[in-house]
């Protein structure tokens, strides 16, 4: 299914940000050029792609002093098109935890993180008996574009752990399952199974290194992002559709209330992202910081404000745009899809258990 990127005003992507919170490197981003870059890319996964290497190679990968940049740099292409940005943000993700580990990257390759756990699926890991090489062996879910990368990050169990591994993907014994991707949000960004038969694949990082970094928790920061960047690009076209109404009471008012979500999401971002790029300026070594309490409150909050950003405008809009509106049509899909990847209220759930058992907030 080809879908184009959806059609931006350039008043709208000149200045993104507003929060005082953000950290200096957020301002270094030029959102206009990321969003018109973004917009000249087309749908197929090689010109994605291709627009990730891009931005891999300009954007400095995520890590304490960088996060700030990353993160407007991920809700910028989010701004434009949503299935975009699910496309570059696992390959800047994995550029990042492969500087983290200091694992050179191929030139010229493309990158996702497979790292899922699904019932009746297992992926297993054995010495080759070559080097510190291992064995790949079962059946890893949500692969997003495992068909078009050269190269994914994949954990694997090794024993009662979990470990990072590098793979390249383009080997015999990886099968992609596209066929079993059959979701109306991001159809062109094929999420299925993969099948691992006695496929090659090198360490990244120790048993449960992956998980227990910092930067894992960073990461799905990165993910709220662009969560928030494909919420602030509907809110331009209710923002629209209210400029040429001007006596229509029922959008300014679904207006008002989506500026006060993406503000709070927008503030949620800018708050993590200065902590994270503090400790850069703080020149902290070791640092107490629950971070997976941080992602996740994070992703929470902007999990909400997206939820009510999308409910909101198509209910101001009515079913028009979504049916004669291809990239208005897509985009709340894709985003309405994304989004699923915070689970809820298990999540909030998650949240609750920790306060109780580590505490972590003020009062």
């Amino acid at each position: 299914m080809i879908r184009q990127s959806p059609e931006v005003p350039l008043r709208s992507v000149g200045r993104m940000i507003r929060s005082t919170a953000w950290p200096a490197g957020a301002t270094e981003v030029d959102v206009a050029a990321v969003a018109d870059a973004a917009r000249r890319t087309g749908p197929a996964p090689a010109d994605r792609l291709a627009l990730a290497r891009s931005l891999g190679s300009t954007t400095p990968p995520l890590s304490a002093g960088t996060a700030g940049r990353a993160f407007v740099t991920l809700a910028a292409v989010a701004a434009t098109d949503v299935a975009l940005a699910r496309t570059v943000e696992p390959h800047l993700d994995a550029l990042g935890i492969l500087a983290q580990a200091g694992v050179p990257v191929p030139e010229g390759s493309t990158w996702g993180v497979f790292a899922a756990e699904a019932p009746g699926m297992r992926l297993a890991a054995t010495p080759s008996g070559t080097d510190d090489a291992v064995l790949l062996d079962g059946t890893k879910p949500w692969c997003s574009l495992a068909s078009s990368l050269s190269h994914a990050l994949v954990t694997a169990h090794v024993g009662d752990d979990r470990q990072l591994f590098a793979v390249d993907l383009r080997q015999a014994g990886v099968t992609p399952h596209d066929e079993a991707w059959v979701a109306r949000g991001m159809p062109d960004v094929p999420s299925g199974p993969v099948d691992f038969a006695a496929v090659t694949a090198h360490a990244v990082g120790g048993p449960g290194w992956y998980l227990t970094r910092p930067g894992f928790a960073w990461g799905g920061i990165g993910v709220a992002a662009c969560w928030w960047g494909g919420a602030v690009g509907l809110a331009r076209v209710l923002r629209e559709h209210a400029a040429a109404r001007p006596d229509s009471e029922l959008l300014q008012v679904a207006l008002g209330a989506v500026v006060a979500d993406l503000a709070d999401a927008e503030d949620a971002l800018a708050d993590a992202a200065a902590q994270i790029d503090g400790r850069a300026a703080a020149g902290i070594d070791g640092d107490a910081t629950d971070w997976s309490l941080v992602a996740q409150t994070v992703r929470s909050r902007v999990r909400r404000a997206v939820d009510a950003v999308r409910t909101r405008t198509v209910a101001a809009l009515g079913p028009a745009p979504l049916t004669s509106d291809q990239a208005v049509a897509a985009r709340v899909a894709d985003l309405e899809l994304y989004v699923l990847q915070d689970h809820g209220d298990r999540d909030l759930a998650r949240i609750g258990r920790t306060v109780v058992q580590r505490g972590g907030v003020a009062w």
